[in-house]
């Protein structure tokens, strides 16, 4: 037997009887050597991270901010992991991915608390058949973002980049892989007209939206779409500004391809109104709300200030109704449900949900189609992301840390294999040494080993512990003097091995 299928065959022991017992019995077995335990980090040193601010001592680096999980994951709640953003609020920046329990399994920081770089919009889609995370990333410039988008293979390793065309920066509100390989995204440009007759002076600057569709690998512009060719100035319910800065008439913040017939959805905040627009040559086809609606809208179906509309294969529409721009149109945002018969141009309101407590949110938020009926629910600035079931029942809820903004939120199915070797870090106790264990976006780690010996080369597993979150905390009460740790996945199979680092001198 080789000394690499000696490891390995101690290992599998090791797991199989750390897996037989609780955490504690299974590495009571193992002493004098080591007792390994499940437990929170900070409990373990007696030294509660800062308020709000996640603290890892494996990852030093990373401050992503705390999350609650007010109504834990029901058993039938949908299996997939939380994909949001923190772009503003304590501890860094940046895409975040949760479990069910509301551990964070993957953190990229963009920046710190007063920097200007941001990430937006984070979620999982396909390109060439494969999944990626995809996301955008820059500075955000008058309720706008300019920057480009990226998108990350399953080690997190970026495997493209896109830019809007034609002069425009990409936008943060909306990147949609479609099946062509293609990008549809969100840009602004700026223009002046006459607005006296909107209450704003004679020669006024507003911005007007941009649609594009781009071909990801070559960069080629396939589609452009402009509000202010199609949607007149009148329509929008935000007035002019007095200040004389830019006027954000129309605020595109969405686009999907409509799945019936495969036009585009186009959803303009200050218009209140959803677009079906030609494919190739850009026409309107139909509005949904606003001033000009080709559907009569009852009270229950009206919407206002408006995110993320998406049409799904069965020809329903769901929409962030956020309520507030400001003004406040009503006393809280909503998730809705429409069904909508183009042919008869009639909407009506299928389902509505709110949230416990009531949120309204004057920006962002996002509305998601799950497996079985169920729909997920990002509530924009407030911060909170909720799953209910098919009859409207809570199944999981939770919120980012007090302060904290996200842009929308999606449950969705994804596995990595962080290209970066596990992290490890050690530190003194009065009864020996507690090892710290992370991986930074793996999601198929079940256990750790802590290897151990006194040669780098000679190393045994000396102790076990389920993974407890991010971070794992083992305690060896009797340290080797080298040791790394093993990430190890389901049927006892090693996924990942730390540098060996020194223990005790």
């Amino acid at each position: 037997m080789t000394r690499r299928e000696a490891l390995g065959w101690l290992l599998a022991r090791l797991v199989a009887a750390a897996g037989a017992a609780s955490a504690v019995g299974a590495a009571a077995a193992l002493r004098p050597w080591a007792v390994g335990r499940r437990g929170d980090p900070a409990s373990a040193l007696g030294t509660p991270p800062a308020p709000d601010v996640e603290r890892f001592r494996s990852r030093p680096d990373l401050r992503p901010p705390r999350v609650t999980v007010d109504v834990p994951s029901a058993p039938d709640a949908d299996p997939g992991l939380v994909f949001t953003d923190a772009h503003f609020g304590p501890g860094q920046q940046g895409a975040l991915v949760l479990d069910g329990r509301g551990e964070v399994v993957w953190f990229l920081p963009l920046s710190g608390p007063s920097a200007a770089y941001r990430a937006f919009n984070v979620r999982v889609q396909t390109y060439r058949g494969r999944p990626v995370i995809t996301m955008w990333r820059g500075r955000v410039v008058a309720g706008h973002g300019e920057g480009e988008y990226v998108l990350y293979d399953s080690s997190y390793r970026q495997v493209a980049r896109v830019s809007a065309q034609g002069g425009y920066r990409g936008d943060l509100h909306e990147f949609v892989l479609t099946e062509r390989d293609t990008a549809l995204l969100t840009c602004y440009g700026q223009a002046a007209a006459d607005l006296s007759a909107l209450g704003g002076p004679a020669s006024g600057a507003y911005w007007y939206g941009v649609v594009q569709e781009v071909d990801v690998a070559t960069g080629r512009l396939l589609f452009e779409w402009r509000s202010d060719e199609h949607v007149p100035l009148a329509e929008s319910y935000l007035p002019p500004p007095s200040s004389g800065a830019p006027w954000d008439y129309f605020h595109v913040n969405s686009v999907c391809v409509d799945p019936t017939d495969g036009n585009l959805i186009v959803s303009g905040r200050n218009v209140w109104t959803v677009y079906k627009v030609h494919r190739t040559s850009g026409r309107v086809l139909w509005r949904l709300g606003g001033k000009a609606s080709d559907f009569p809208l009852d009270g229950g179906a009206r919407f206002a200030f408006q995110h993320h509309a998406v049409r799904w294969p069965d020809a329903t529409l769901t929409v962030f109704d956020n309520e507030a721009g400001p003004p406040a149109e009503a006393r809280e945002s909503r998730a809705l449900v429409l069904s909508l018969d183009e042919r008869a141009r009639t909407a009506t309101l299928l389902r509505q949900y709110r949230h416990v407590p009531p949120v309204l949110s004057d920006a962002l938020g996002s509305v998601q189609d799950l497996p079985r009926g169920h729909r997920f629910v990002g509530w924009g600035t407030s911060s909170y992301f909720t799953e209910y079931d098919a009859s409207g029942r809570v199944r999981f809820d939770g919120r980012l840390a007090p302060g904290t903004e996200s842009y929308r939120a999606f449950k969705q199915t994804w596995h990595g294999v962080p290209a970066r070797p596990p992290d490890m870090a050690v530190e003194a106790g009065r009864d020996g040494v507690t090892v710290f264990a992370s991986w930074n976006g793996a999601t198929d780690v079940e256990r750790w080993v802590v290897l151990g010996g006194e040669s780098p080369a000679r190393l045994r597993p000396v102790a076990a512990a389920p993974r407890a979150g991010f971070e794992t905390a083992i305690r060896l009460t009797r340290p080797p003097s080298y040791a790394a740790v093993a990430a190890v996945g389901a049927g006892g199979r090693m996924l990942g091995r730390s540098a060996v680092r020194a223990v005790r001198p």
